[in-house]
């Protein structure tokens, strides 16, 4: 059974994960409306996912016996001027995530509840993916903006390569 303070947590969580989702369903229909289609996968995939991170919240409070309580999801932003502006804020948040599932950790340390110490490790490792990936975008957008492309080109073909040593 879950303590009250690990599971008001986890609710707390699940609201941020839904709201994340929501987050990145603007993000998409942001570049679809500017007709950039493959940004707008990402981000719908992206919304997805997050999605999927608060159903794995939920069935953990349900498969713990606990009770989950649903909160208001705040409405995500809707415009954005550039590409860079976007996936910026897509690293912000990503940070703030982060923190956000180290709380809940932080929690579940200070209630002695290894179960969910357990499960939470699942999340601080995709988190470390979820920021990589940003930043790695971030950083391809500067060099687009500074009128690199052609090393982005480079970099598509050699990634292309076969085989570890």
């Amino acid at each position: 059974m879950l303590s009250k303070a690990v599971q008001d947590a986890i609710n707390d969580q699940i609201n941020k994960e839904l709201y994340s989702s929501y987050l990145y369903l603007a993000m998409s229909a942001h570049f679809e409306s500017v007709n950039l289609p493959g940004l707008a996968k990402w981000t719908r995939v992206q919304a997805q996912e997050e999605l999927g991170h608060a159903m794995k919240f939920y069935d953990y409070i349900i498969d713990r016996s606990g009770r989950v309580n649903f909160q208001t999801v705040e409405k995500p932003t809707s415009e954005w001027k550039t590409s860079f502006e976007v996936f910026s804020q897509v690293y912000e948040h990503e940070q703030k995530v982060t923190a956000s599932i180290y709380k809940v950790y932080e929690v579940a340390l200070k209630e002695n509840d290894y179960a969910t110490q357990g499960m939470l490790q699942w999340f601080i490792s995709e988190q470390v993916e979820e920021e990589k990936n940003a930043s790695e975008i971030v950083a391809q957008l500067e060099m687009i903006e500074a009128r690199d492309t052609a090393i982005l080109m480079l970099d598509h073909r050699l990634g292309k390569r076969g085989g570890e040593g």
